[in-house]
């Protein structure tokens, strides 16, 4: 074989190889590119959503079809008449201008304070009036409320677990029912100290076993 031959037969073979990888590239890329208009999810709620791993875990779990915004405010109540009420912030204003598909709110380890206890009787209104805040949004999202994890702790000296689960908990079940939502029970889930860096506040674990839970559900109703 003369050498022009066997350097035509080099082209050859490194032009196949190029264009072999041009496509194995264009595959890949189609299948990896973000989706251009992805399902977007609002985590709504305090500290245990804002200062834990849940939102993002949540997101690995759902995958890159989703977005999920972690609309965490942290010390923040569904009482109206407390100082830090959610609805006051300008985190639940930026949740709205998400225009969120799916919402997940979880609320009410705060207002299970005994200083507030007087704020109990609208309390079930004031949670209405933030479920049907995200109703009223042009694209109808899907709602969940998630009963707060328990409380195994008082070290805040601020936060009752007792009045958390005798109250609040049952509380937060009328609300649902009172807007049409469906509950997802994060309070037994939750049921072990293990899940739990100060007995307040769920660690790693107990995140990862949040978004778990949260994912079943928004999965279970396609």
């Amino acid at each position: 074989m003369n050498q022009k031959r066997i350097a035509l037969l080099t082209i050859v073979l490194a032009i196949l190889l190029v264009s072999s990888g041009i496509s194995a590239y264009l595959i890949w890329s189609a299948e990896n590119k973000p989706p251009s208009n992805p399902i977007r999810v609002a985590c709504i709620g305090d500290s245990i959503t804002q200062s834990t791993a849940y939102p993002y875990d949540l997101g690995k779990l759902l995958g890159k079809n989703y977005t999920v915004k972690n609309s965490g405010a942290g010390g923040t109540t569904v009482s109206l008449n407390s100082e830090t009420p959610y609805m006051n912030t300008s985190i639940f204003q930026n949740a709205l201008e998400f225009q969120p598909d799916l919402v997940i709110i979880m609320l009410g380890t705060n207002d299970a304070q005994p200083n507030l206890e007087n704020n109990n009787v609208t309390f079930v209104g004031d949670y209405m009036k933030l479920v049907r805040a995200f109703q009223d949004l042009a694209n109808k999202p899907k709602i969940w409320i998630a009963l707060p994890p328990p409380l195994f702790s008082n070290q805040s000296g601020k936060i009752d677990p007792e009045y958390l689960s005798s109250t609040i908990i049952p509380n937060i079940e009328i609300a649902a029912k009172n807007t049409g939502v469906n509950l997802i029970n994060v309070y037994a889930v939750l049921n072990s100290t293990n899940y739990f860096r100060d007995g307040e506040h769920p660690n790693d674990e107990g995140a990862q076993l949040i978004a778990d839970t949260v994912y079943k559900a928004i999965i279970s109703k396609g």
